[in-house]
């Protein structure tokens, strides 16, 4: 997105109002989320010590849009690691290779919705992609309660109790199988 123009000002007041001053209306931080959106550029100054408070009400869109149900851009382990470079050597680093990687996936965006848009996006194979997530996520969740034969799992009209307890005691069985396996195997190479 070419910038064109200046970028728009707009006052924040004690009362926490918004003014946009190229439009002369009062704003919200939602009308500033669809700003960003569209590519405008504004500042947001204190409207009385003309502080500079972009970054914070920027931060705040950001918070108000990761509040809303499934709007989750942000993982939790990117925000706890986040925290923790704040006040770390590596902080100056920080902004540089998240400006770098954004606007290398902003880059890459386009070019991938194309190909997916081609390749998958119409006639008969549009719902084979969402179809083959459905199936990946399905066998992602039985393997990884395989890792997990211990874990409290609620019965379900597909497994009921009895099937889950079944599961659980076939699962000790092949551990204990394995294990006898590796105790052979040890004992070769002794």
């Amino acid at each position: 997105m070419a910038k064109t123009h200046d970028p728009v000002t707009i006052k924040k007041y004690a009362n926490r109002r918004l003014y946009n001053t190229g439009t002369s209306t009062y704003v919200t931080l939602e009308d500033l989320a669809v700003m960003v959106k569209n590519g405008e550029d504004f500042l947001v100054y204190d409207a009385k010590t003309g502080e500079d408070i972009t970054r914070s009400v920027l931060a705040q869109i950001i918070f108000e849009q990761e509040n809303k149900e499934g709007q989750n851009l942000l993982p939790v382990t990117f925000l706890r690691q986040l925290i923790r470079f704040y006040g770390d050597s590596m902080q100056m680093l920080v902004p540089r290779y998240l400006d770098m990687s954004l606007d290398n996936l902003s880059k890459d965006q386009e070019k991938f919705r194309e190909m997916m848009t081609s390749s998958f996006g119409h006639g008969p194979f549009s719902g084979l992609m969402e179809e083959q997530a459905r199936r990946n996520m399905e066998m992602f969740e039985r393997a990884f309660t395989m890792f997990l034969p211990f874990a409290k799992r609620e019965p379900t009209a597909e497994s009921p109790k009895s099937e889950l307890t079944d599961e659980i005691g076939d699962l000790k069985r092949q551990i204990f199988e394995m294990q006898k396996k590796l105790d052979k195997l040890s004992e070769k190479e002794s």
